[in-house]
């Protein structure tokens, strides 16, 4: 949430670049935009509500340009999106400009300090502004803006990465990152500062990831990052591996529906590069012996949202595989229940960004415990990589939609080696089985392109009932998790009430909203409950229901019982959730857009969710 872009450079030209590294940080989710430049000694600042569009309309101004500037992309926490409380923020006589991340813990505390000591009178109901004065009142003590920026950091609590410039020393940007993003990049003649690397990848693909509590101070020239002491600290360069096409709609007509058919290319890369020549898994260099597993007494899998959901298939697998205890848990609540961990735990966080700030604080409770820290991350270097003992990265490529698709398939991917890696090792699989689940996970990608070809069936099928204000999704087994995927999928991007249940549940309780015309999604994949999703898909049809199944080909008792019925080709049970996802995905864009919704940027939700 919340986009960050500062750049200082030799020329003029800023104002175009830093519109332009919004744009490309507009996945994160924002309902307001501003920019502010150093012209002419002094800062100018330029913000509007809603879309970056309508900043532009009010930037056209050939006079506002400068080669130094920061820009932001708001993501409402204080204070109602509105044009006063749109970042950038500035300080009372206008010479300190702050665009900020996250959220100020104790603003309340400082902004009454202000009130009573300084006078200030402050424009906005946010608590970044209170940065911006802070700043300003140390920089008029101290008159020097990297010690005024120490010194207001220090008395902050909460998550913020900040990007402060001032008209007083208009050669130089300062970032401060405290569990938010916050990367800088080097460019010739010129240097920046973002949230994440898309903001300046046209320009630069060298990187310097910022770690918390850590000061960087930006000129044309140079980059140099200091510690909350101001004792410079040396970093090695990350070169970033994808281009910038990567992260284009490439003739699709939004990112997700692109996302969802560059899965077959994400499963493959995450498969073959774990995957020696004779079929055995490396973990990314992760050492982890027989006596390893066999101290775990228990596995903690904690995410949110969707990650969460894979990993569910990845308890399943895990269990049936290694029969190891895993217990799944979502990372807003993990921290609250006073988990049980020691040294005996392993604990898997599994994060699309990295920087899900829910999941990082319950890996610090499970590392200060004495736990092994294992992640499934699709973004290097991010926070979470950085923390764990243990990365295992995904390689879905860069994820614009907010609505995930790719990372949740190549997630599972992910958690479907570990299970057999620790299976394998542990003894508790043989050969043949072994064998068979990496045929199985290589023969994904092919079985893929043959549920595109069902797209235009299923894009009629969307049509047909996109007016529909409820929609639940049932399954047993393993397919119970994936129809809580396709909910949140359905209901992120096209706002239906959807609701996913286990379908062994319904007669306690949830058959009661049952009446004629409501829709159902069966998800029926698991060979050995077909007879017991037979009689739940009965019992919804006796009472009015209108049922559509995903089933094996081939599956004609549940196709007899359905209205309608989506074939997914054969495959073992335990890896189905890769294909049986992918109608449901499929199923939600086309709704989401016969509705006319946003949907790469679906309202109130941001791609990596930075706050608590």
């Amino acid at each position: 949430m919340c986009g960050i872009v500062g750049y200082v450079g030799e020329e003029t030209g800023a104002k175009d670049i830093i519109l332009g590294g919004l744009k490309s940080l507009e996945y994160r989710g924002y309902d307001s935009a501003g920019i502010a430049m150093i012209c002419d000694k002094k800062i100018v600042t330029k913000k509007k509500v809603g879309v970056i569009s309508n900043l532009e309309k009010i930037i056209g101004d050939p006079e506002f340009d400068s080669n130094i500037g920061i820009g932001h992309t708001r993501w409402a926490t204080h204070g109602v999106p509105s044009d006063l409380n749109a970042h950038p923020h500035c300080n009372m006589d206008n010479t300190v400009a702050v665009v900020h991340n996250g959220i100020i813990e104790n603003y309340m505390e400082i902004k009454e300090e202000l009130l009573r000591d300084h006078d200030i009178t402050f424009k906005s109901e946010t608590d970044s502004e209170v940065i911006a004065h802070l700043i300003g009142v140390y920089y008029d003590e101290c008159g020097d803006l990297h010690d005024a920026v120490t010194k207001a950091t220090k008395r902050m609590r909460g998550t913020y990465a900040i990007v402060v410039m001032s008209s007083k020393e208009p050669d130089k940007i300062i970032g401060v990152r405290k569990d938010a993003p916050l990367v800088a990049g080097i460019g010739k003649g010129c240097n920046f500062l973002a949230s994440d690397i898309p903001a300046f990848l046209k320009y630069s693909g060298q990187v310097y990831f910022i770690e918390n509590n850590e000061i960087v101070v930006v000129t044309k020239d140079e980059i140099k990052i200091y510690d909350e002491d101001k004792k410079e600290i040396h970093r090695d360069v990350f070169h970033v591996t994808w281009d910038v096409d990567a992260a284009e709609k490439a003739g699709y007509e939004h990112f997700m529906l692109k996302e969802i058919h560059e899965q077959p290319i994400g499963i493959e890369e995450t498969l073959t590069r774990r995957l020696t020549d004779s079929g055995e898994i490396n973990l990314d260099g992760i050492s982890m012996t027989k006596e390893d597993i066999e101290k775990f007494d228990k596995i903690y899998i904690v995410a949110c949202g969707t990650a969460y959901h894979a990993g569910l298939v990845g308890k399943y697998a895990i269990e049936k595989m290694a029969k190891i205890t895993v217990e799944t848990d979502v990372a807003s609540e993990f921290r609250y229940r006073d988990p049980l961990i020691d040294e005996k735990t392993l604990f898997i966080a599994i994060s699309q960004s990295g920087e899900t700030q829910d999941t990082l604080q319950a890996l610090r409770l499970a590392k200060s415990k004495g736990a092994r820290v294992l992640s499934v991350v699709n973004v290097i270097g991010s926070s979470v990589a950085r923390e764990s003992d243990d990365v295992f990265y995904t390689w879905a490529g860069p994820e614009i939609a907010v609505a995930s698709t790719k990372a949740y398939t190549t997630q599972l991917v992910c958690m479907y080696l570990i299970a057999l890696y620790m299976a394998r090792t542990k003894g508790t699989i043989d050969n043949a089985y072994y064998d068979r689940m990496i045929t199985e996970l290589k023969n994904i990608p092919e079985k893929l392109e043959m549920i595109f070809s069902q797209e235009k069936d299923i894009e009629k099928i969307a049509e047909e009932f996109h007016r529909n204000n409820e929609i639940f999704f049932i399954g047993r087994g393993v397919d119970s998790t994936v129809s809580l995927e396709g909910s949140l999928k359905l209901k992120e991007i096209s706002y239906i009430n959807s609701f996913a249940i286990a379908a062994g549940e319904l007669k306690h309780g949830t058959i009661a909203l049952v009446e004629n015309g409501t829709l159902f999604f069966a998800l029926a994949t698991q060979d050995s409950l077909t007879e017991k999703m037979g009689s739940n898909i009965e019992e919804i049809k006796a009472r009015g229901a209108y049922v559509i199944s995903i089933a094996k080909e081939g599956n004609e008792l549940i196709s007899n019982l359905s209205d309608r019925c989506i074939f997914i080709p054969k495959c073992a049970d335990e890896v189905s959730p890769l294909l049986t996802v992918v109608p449901l995905q499929i199923f939600a864009y086309y709704v989401a857009k016969f509705r006319g919704c946003n949907i790469d940027k679906p309202k109130n939700l941001a791609k990596s969710v930075t706050v608590e």
